[in-house]
C-alpha cells in the first residue's frame, strides 16, 4: 500500500492547478455547450480527464477485498469473486469534475450502493460514511448518498474492466456529487454516526461538493 505523506500533498495546490493549466491548454475536444445536463461553471468534454496526485497504489485482483464496518450489526469482507456474484447492473451517467469539465453518457457495471446498509445491518439513525481507498484517501458523503440509483460499486467502465488508472479494480460512483467525492481504489466504507471531513474537505473543498450548486470550495476558503 502506498501512502500518502503529508509533505506531499503540502504541494497539492500547486499540482491541481498546473494539471487544470495543461488540460485546458491540450485537450482541444472541450466544448463549451450549456444544457439542462451542465452544472453551472462546467464545460462538455468527449475525453475522460482525470485529475490526481500522480500517486497510484498497486492493488492486485485477486488479493483486493472491500470491507463494510463501522456501526453495523454484520461487518462485511468482499472479495471481487463476491462481488462478481451479487446482482449486477449497468448504469449511464454523466460525471461532473471540480476543475471545470463534465462528461456525458459514461456507462459503469457493477453493484448498487443500495445494498451495504440492508446486507451488513446498518444500525438506525446514521446518517454518514467515510470511503477509504489503498492509497489511504478518504471520501467523506451522507448515507442518503448510497440509495442513489446511479450510485455503484463499480468495477467496469464502457464495458471493460476498470484499469488502475482509472482506480480499478473497483471504485465508488457518485455520480450527483463532484467527482473527488467517488473515491478510486476502495477497500472500505466506514458507517458513523456524526460526519468527518475527508481528504479535500479538509483542504477547502466544499462538504457538500454539489455540482448544481456550484460547491465546489468551502465559503470560509
Amino acid at each position: 500500500m502506498i501512502c500518502i505523506k503529508e509533505e506531499i500533498m503540502g504541494d497539492f495546490n500547486k499540482i491541481t492547478h498546473e494539471k487544470i493549466r495543461q488540460a485546458t491548454k491540450n485537450n482541444k475536444e472541450i466544448i463549451k455547450n450549456i444544457d439542462n445536463r451542465l452544472p453551472p461553471g462546467q464545460s462538455l468534454t468527449k475525453k475522460f480527464p482525470i485529475l490526481d496526485l500522480e500517486i497510484t497504489p498497486d492493488v492486485d485482483l485477486h488479493n483486493w477485498r472491500l470491507e463494510i464496518f463501522g456501526l453495523v450489526k454484520n461487518p462485511l469482507l468482499t472479495s471481487f469473486n463476491d462481488l462478481k456474484c451479487m446482482p449486477q447492473i449497468k448504469d449511464i451517467s454523466n460525471f461532473h469534475y471540480v476543475t471545470y469539465w463534465s462528461k456525458y453518457n459514461v456507462q459503469w457495471g457493477g453493484v448498487s450502493l443500495k445494498f451495504i446498509p440492508n446486507e451488513a445491518g446498518m444500525l438506525k439513525n446514521l446518517n454518514f460514511i467515510t470511503l477509504h481507498s489503498y492509497d489511504n484517501y478518504i471520501a467523506n458523503l451522507p448515507i442518503k448518498s448510497l440509495l442513489d440509483d446511479d450510485a455503484l460499486i463499480a468495477h467496469e467502465l464502457f464495458d471493460k474492466p476498470l484499469d488502475i488508472k482509472g482506480g480499478g479494480p473497483v471504485t465508488i460512483v457518485v455520480p450527483k456529487k463532484y467527482a473527488w467525492k467517488s473515491a478510486r481504489w476502495i477497500k472500505g466504507i466506514k458507517i458513523h454516526e456524526k460526519d468527518r471531513p475527508g481528504f479535500w474537505e479538509v483542504r477547502g473543498y466544499h462538504n457538500n461538493a454539489d455540482p448544481w450548486k456550484d460547491e465546489r470550495y468551502s465559503p470560509d476558503e
